[in-house]
């Protein structure tokens, strides 16, 4: 049984997806679980940096979120970790800052990471393989899911 709000890294996508008619709909119970104290919401300057070219509109919701977020930092053994992830090549050299997120969200103990990354991050054989790494590096395996996969069920 868990008690508390689950720790969650959201990536800089969660955010965009809030409000992109695709995924709306989709995100927005898992900010209701934030909102409520359910899910204890993680970001880093990754998010950060990259929300700098979003729209006004992405920057105002992460803004008006703020105050319920935990900012962790992206320190060495994050790096270290992005760096086994490079060096098993589970992405390519341009998507490094989306291992970093990876990395960051299982150095900094979270439960799980959200992402509307498809491609490099929410993928069946992308998710293996940085447990494969975790795993090897001493560290815990990370649940890597879409925002509505992670809404725990409060009739169960």
């Amino acid at each position: 049984m868990m008690t508390g709000p689950m720790r969650v890294y959201a990536d800089t996508s969660v955010f965009g997806g809030a409000l992109d008619p695709e995924f709306s709909a989709l995100s927005e119970p898992f900010f209701d679980r934030v909102r409520g104290g359910a899910v204890e919401l993680v970001v880093s300057a990754v998010v950060v940096d990259e929300l700098e070219g979003a729209p006004q509109a992405v920057c105002d919701f992460f803004e008006e979120l703020a105050p319920l977020i935990v900012r962790v930092e992206v320190d060495e053994d994050a790096r270290a970790l992005r760096q086994a992830y490079m060096r098993a090549e589970i992405v390519g050299p341009r998507w490094k800052a989306d291992a970093l997120q990876v990395a960051v969200a299982t150095v900094s103990g979270c439960r799980a990471i959200v992402s509307w990354n498809f491609k490099h991050i929410v993928n069946f054989r992308r998710i293996l393989l940085y447990n494969e790494v975790n795993q090897a590096e001493g560290y815990a395996p990370i649940a890597i899911h879409t925002p509505p996969e992670v809404i725990i069920d409060e009739e169960d």
